[in-house]
C-alpha cells in the first residue's frame, strides 16, 4: 500500500473546521510525516494515525503553518516513551529553534533525534524500498519539495519456465537482477522468456508552498500523484503572484507540463469557506484533480 493521508489542508490559519497543513504518507508498514502544522497530532488521533510508525519527518520550510505543531508532537513522544530514533530532515534553523524550546523547559527527550539539514537538492533518504529526494521551489523564503519514489522491485521468476528449460534455483537470484542464463553448451536464456516484469515503480510528489514556477518540473515529472499548492481562485492570480503562491490555474498548469497521472490541490486561503470552486476551476484545465480533504486516503496504484 502506499497512500497519502491529509491531516491538514488550509494555509496560515485554522479556519473553517480545516488546519494548517500536515500529511502522513505511507508505503507497507513504513509511515513518513510531511509538514507539522498546528493541530497535527491532534489530528493524528482523530485519523487513527499509528505515530508509533512514523521514523522520518520532513518539513519542507520554516512558516508556522508547515512546523508549529512540531516541538508539540515531538514533546509527545518522549512522553508516551519512545525509544526508537527519528529523522528529521528541514532547514538548517530548524535544530537551533528546537533546542532552544527544550532547554526553556528542560526537556530531554527519550529517544535519539537525528537532525538532517536540507541541502540544495538531491537524495535525502534512502530506504529499502523507497527513496526521499528534495528539490527548491520558489517561495518567499527558503522553501523545499519531497519526492517519494519507490524503488523497482526485482522480476518474478516463472517456476514452471524455469523447470522446463533446465535453469537451476541457485540462478533464481540472477533472474530477478534481469540477467540471462548461460547453459554450458552455450544456450542462452533470454530473462524475459522466464520472469515476469513486476508492477512500475509509483510516485508521489510534494510541492510545498510555491508560486507558478517550472524550474523544479524536472524533479516531479511523470509522478504518480502530485501534490500542488491552490493557496487562491484564479481570479486572484496577481495576489497570489505577490505572496508566492499559486492559484487553481497555475497548478492545473503545472500538472500538465508535468505529465503527472493525478494532481492533489491543498493549502487554500482562509478567506474562502467552500472549497468547491477550487475543484470546479482546476478540472477545467487538469481533469484528473482531487481536493486534499482532512483525513482522505489518496491511494497510489
Amino acid at each position: 500500500m502506499f497512500s497519502v493521508t491529509i491531516l491538514g489542508n488550509n494555509s496560515a490559519l485554522p479556519m473553517h473546521n480545516r488546519h494548517p497543513t500536515a500529511q502522513v504518507v505511507e508505503l507497507n508498514e513504513v509511515a513518513f510525516l510531511v509538514d507539522c502544522g498546528e493541530g497535527a497530532q491532534s489530528q493524528m488521533n482523530h485519523f487513527k494515525i499509528r505515530r508509533s510508525r512514523i521514523n522520518h519527518i520532513f518539513i519542507s520550510h520554516l512558516h508556522g503553518d508547515h512546523y508549529f505543531g512540531l516541538p508539540g508532537l515531538l514533546n509527545s513522544f518522549s512522553l508516551i516513551g519512545r525509544e526508537d530514533d527519528l529523522h528529521l530532515y528541514a532547514p538548517k534553523q530548524l535544530e537551533s529553534i528546537l533546542q532552544q524550546i527544550f532547554d526553556a523547559a528542560d526537556n530531554t527527550l527519550s529517544y535519539k533525534l537525528h537532525f538532517h539539514p536540507l541541502p540544495t537538492e538531491g537524495l535525502i533518504l534512502d530506504e529499502k524500498k523507497i527513496t526521499v529526494t528534495c528539490f527548491p521551489v520558489h517561495h518567499r523564503i527558503a522553501c523545499w519539495g519531497f519526492m517519494f519514489k519507490e524503488k523497482e522491485k526485482p522480476r518474478r521468476v516463472n517456476n514452471e519456465k524455469c523447470i522446463k528449460l533446465n535453469i537451476p534455483s541457485s540462478f533464481y537470484g540472477d533472474l530477478k537482477l534481469g540477467k540471462d542464463f548461460i547453459h554450458p553448451n552455450g544456450d542462452v536464456v533470454k530473462n524475459e522468456w522466464v520472469t515476469i516484469s513486476p508492477s512500475p515503480a509509483r510516485s508521489y510528489a510534494y510541492c510545498a508552498d510555491t508560486k507558478y514556477e517550472e524550474s523544479f518540473l524536472p524533479f516531479v515529472k511523470d509522478a504518480d500523484l502530485l501534490y500542488h499548492e491552490t493557496t487562491y481562485l484564479s481570479i486572484d492570480d496577481v495576489k497570489a503572484t505577490l505572496r508566492y503562491h499559486s492559484t487553481t490555474h497555475q497548478a492545473a498548469r503545472f500538472a500538465q507540463k508535468a505529465n503527472v497521472k493525478r494532481l492533489l490541490i491543498g493549502h487554500f486561503s482562509s478567506k474562502y469557506a467552500q472549497l468547491e470552486q477550487f475543484l470546479e476551476e482546476t478540472k477545467s484545465i487538469f481533469p484528473q484533480t482531487e481536493l486534499a480533504i482532512e483525513g482522505t486516503s489518496f491511494f497510489i496504484r
